[in-house]
């Protein structure tokens, strides 16, 4: 089984194509005002966003997306006006991650794991 793809809810897609396309995923579906779809620049995996009337209640959606460059990837980003809650920072699970939220405020993750994405040392045996 291989992941293919996440789709996120919207009540802005216009607003959000702008915004994931700014953080450098391809468009390959544009189907306004109800879905569009994205290709990960690497990996092959997609992301979409459908419209929807109401978002979720409570903490919402966490979406990772990985970067071997972290740093340069939030430097470049910022550069290009993207807003970032917390900037790239070590955590205590062996991950560098970077916090920001979308338009529709579902939080976004950019992180390296490298080796500890799949293989921390607490790893199941």
């Amino acid at each position: 089984m291989n992941l293919n793809q996440i789709t996120v809810p919207s009540k802005d897609l216009e607003t959000s194509v702008v915004f994931y396309e700014k953080l450098g995923l391809q468009p390959i579906v544009k189907a306004p005002p109800h879905y569009a779809r994205f290709v990960c620049p690497d990996g092959g995996s997609s992301f979409s966003l459908h419209l929807v009337e109401e978002l979720p209640k409570g903490d919402g959606i966490y979406v990772y997306f990985e970067c071997d460059n972290l740093d340069e990837q939030v430097e470049a980003l910022v550069q290009k006006g993207i807003s970032f809650d917390e900037p790239p920072s070590d955590r205590p699970w062996l991950w560098r991650e970077a916090r920001l939220k979308d338009p529709d405020g579902n939080q976004i993750i950019l992180y390296h794991a490298g080796e500890n994405r799949l293989n921390p040392p607490w790893k199941v045996k």
